[in-house]
């Protein structure tokens, strides 16, 4: 088996976006991706303009946007007074190629990344291959594939553990995955129904506050997704019913209920940080190195900086342009960014 090639964990954003950067570079690289195919969950929904100028070098901003929706301001507002304050991301067109952000499924990105990586010659991915265990040399590393009932060994020069929170990569190389779960709650549900009818001067994006509930209303093509924060002593099976779900959409506009609802989807609310991102020749990336507060679309913008941050050190040194040492420098400014900037934001 060739292991001249980096191995990622993971067909997610953060895993695709990582090897179409390494693949662009001239870096052959192998996705392993439990799923049987990519995966259709309604999750991430938020590019904010840096990440999409980072989408951009790989072609994939521009077909984003034309399935996403352009949200150029979000707001504040309050249940009671209505709206706050509002922003505009035309401040900072000096500072972006897009200053909006792309209301969109993250499912779109990995279809994009995928049909334009798809027969591109140092681009491999793997679906049905789930990673079972990782062991490293001074020279490479090999991961344990699970696959239709049979264990593989694949060798190469590097890995990208970018296989989620429940991490095997993060797992197996032993790493402490630090912080705390919060007691509460986000519960969000999905809608058709069109609030611009209903709220005068409403934006895509908007954050609403309340002493009761505050609830965070957000658009995407087709759909409204409505956050909310939930503190009662109720089971999870208990809060993801439609009857509960109802119950809190009420709340939203005085005298309308019995919205249609598209689904439901429950987040325990974590702030965790990996000890290390980088052990040897293994790296963490996206949630497998940090998770946290879900509002405003941080850990899945995180770790796609993450993903490019990495793959630009690792097209450096295996071009030779850098030395190896350059690795480390991916752990101490990433994960110093997490701590620093995504943590705080999130928790407050």
């Amino acid at each position: 088996m060739n292991n001249e090639r980096i191995l990622i964990a993971g067909a997610g954003p953060v895993g695709l976006v990582a090897a179409a950067h390494l693949a662009h570079g001239g870096v052959p690289v192998t996705v392993f991706e439990q799923g049987s195919g990519l995966s259709e969950e309604s999750r991430a929904s938020t590019f904010h303009p840096p990440t999409l100028d980072m989408l951009d070098a790989l072609g994939a901003a521009e077909p984003l946007l034309a399935q996403g929706l352009k949200a150029p301001a979000f707001q504040y507002r309050s249940k009671k007074h209505g709206l706050l304050a509002e922003f505009d991301f035309s401040a900072i067109a000096d500072a972006t190629q897009h200053p909006y952000r792309v209301q969109c499924e993250q499912s779109k990105l990995t279809r994009i990344l995928y049909d334009r990586m798809r027969g591109h010659p140092n681009f491999d991915l793997q679906f049905d291959s789930a990673v079972a265990g990782v062991e490293q040399t001074a020279s490479g590393v090999a991961v344990t594939v699970e696959r239709n009932g049979h264990t593989e060994r694949h060798a190469g020069r590097y890995l990208i553990g970018a296989d989620g929170a429940s991490s095997t990569v993060r797992r197996s190389l032993g790493i402490e995955f630090e912080g705390f779960t919060w007691p509460d709650r986000l519960l969000v549900v999905s809608t058709p129904f069109d609030f611009h009818s209903v709220i005068p001067g409403l934006t895509a994006v908007n954050y609403v506050a309340d002493p009761e509930r505050w609830y965070f209303l957000l658009q995407i093509p087709g759909l409204w997704r409505v956050m909310f924060l939930v503190n009662e002593d109720a089971s999870d099976e208990r809060i993801q019913t439609r009857e509960f779900a109802q119950s809190l959409m009420a709340g939203v506009v005085p005298g309308i209920s019995n919205y249609d609802i598209d689904h439901i989807t429950l987040y325990k609310v974590h702030q965790r940080v990996a000890k290390t991102f980088k052990l040897g020749r293994a790296f963490l990336a996206g949630d497998a190195a940090h998770i946290n507060n879900p509002l405003g679309g941080m850990g899945m913008n995180g770790g796609i900086h993450d993903a490019v941050n990495l793959a630009s050190r690792l097209v450096s040194v295996w071009r030779g342009d850098a030395p190896e040492s350059e690795l480390d420098r991916f752990d101490k400014q990433r994960r110093l960014v997490t701590l620093e900037y995504i943590q705080k934001s999130t928790i407050t």
